[in-house]
């Protein structure tokens, strides 16, 4: 569903925490009728962005987790969110070990731990990724034509679905909350494309990784609905961790990772599920661009 675009104040206050799926305890809290106390099945909880829709995320996670879970020796649960704010607030309040994160996210997560978050590796598409806008209106051809428009972005906290495409629309010299007629939040990639292919919208920016797979399974007719706008690339997503994560478990995860080869079969079906060609190690400066780019958007 898209929504009205919040407040100015509201755009630049977007950690709000947001209600979390239950979790698992890692120990439980007591034991029954006194028994001797056994030793708990540890469980590495891990959760992700929800920029795309639940289906579709489980899908991409389930061979990944458990890879995983041969690899580190722990049994590892996928945990979805409802929200990008509450995936932010889960890996914050070490309710889980680990978070995929868009750009945008980790700065927020980075912010709001005080610097605690550890981005450990990101897909090599990831050191150049971009965003598209796209349309189904004839009349629009450059960034300029969508002034007076309705326009969707994915969520608010989406790096690749807002925070990217509203700074090169600032740099283009257009305000999207002065220039569009309406600015919509779709809440997710696919989304936004749903609606600019049914009119609800006439154009849309999102993650060029998504449109690229819609268009290649056929869900969306690329005939009417098309590109008129590749913005420059920038640094996106990661895997992160916390900093009191134990290093040892920190090192054996990068290693996991990094160690998918699409020369393993095996292994090509998870970076495939991924969009990954493989993956390749992240440092916090790499997001340095992103924190700037929301400061000067007002939204961090």
């Amino acid at each position: 569903m898209l929504h009205q675009p919040p407040s100015s104040h509201g755009r630049r206050r977007l950690l709000a925490t947001a209600p979390l799926l239950p979790f698992v305890p890692l120990v439980p809290l007591a034991l029954l009728g006194g028994a001797r106390p056994a030793r708990a099945q540890q469980v590495f909880r891990v959760t992700a962005i929800p920029d795309e829709s639940p289906t579709e995320l489980a899908r991409k996670a389930a061979p990944l987790m458990k890879y995983l879970e041969a690899q580190i020796g722990m049994k590892v649960e996928y945990t979805p969110v409802t929200d990008y704010a509450a995936a932010v607030e889960a890996l914050v309040n070490r309710k889980m070990e680990m978070a995929w994160f868009g750009g945008f996210t980790y700065v927020q997560a980075q912010v709001r731990s005080g610097g605690k978050m550890i981005p450990i590796v990101q897909r090599e598409e990831d050191e150049r990724f971009r965003s598209v806008f796209v349309t189904a209106d004839a009349a629009i051809r450059s960034l300029s034509d969508l002034k007076g428009r309705d326009v969707s972005f994915g969520a608010q906290s989406s790096t690749s679905g807002h925070l990217m495409p509203r700074s090169f629309l600032l740099q283009a010299g257009i305000d999207p909350d002065k220039d569009f007629r309406r600015v919509a939040y779709s809440g997710a990639h696919d989304a936004t494309v749903a609606a600019v292919a049914s009119g609800k919208v006439q154009a849309g920016a999102l993650n060029i990784s998504v449109w690229e797979k819609l268009v290649a399974d056929g869900k969306v007719d690329a005939a009417r609905v098309r590109v008129f706008y590749t913005t420059p690339p920038y640094y996106d997503y990661n895997w992160t961790v916390h900093a009191e994560l134990p290093a040892a478990l920190r090192g054996k995860l990068s290693a996991a990772l990094l160690r998918l080869s699409r020369d393993n079969p095996a292994d090509r079906e998870i970076l495939e599920l991924q969009r990954a060609t493989r993956f390749v190690p992240s440092r916090p400066e790499n997001y340095k661009g992103i924190e700037a780019a929301a400061r000067n958007a007002g939204l961090l």
